[in-house]
């Protein structure tokens, strides 16, 4: 990116209020799931974490037992 062009907001999930935060956090990182490309992406951080977990369990499982 170069340093004429706008930046493009970034948007994090905080774990702790279940609020979304844009650009410069106020809260603590330990807290904060991102950053997302939108403030939509950033309201789901919890459901995607929870299918890539799934899907990373199910191929650990596979990997472990493949018949």
């Amino acid at each position: 990116m170069s340093e004429n062009s706008p930046r493009q907001a970034q948007y994090w999930y905080n774990t702790e209020t279940g609020e979304v935060e844009e650009a410069a956090q106020k809260s603590s990182w330990k807290h904060l799931m991102g950053p997302y490309p939108t403030r939509e992406a950033a309201q789901q951080a919890l459901d995607t974490a929870s299918r890539r977990n799934e899907a990373w369990e199910d191929e650990d499982a596979d990997w472990r037992d493949p018949s």
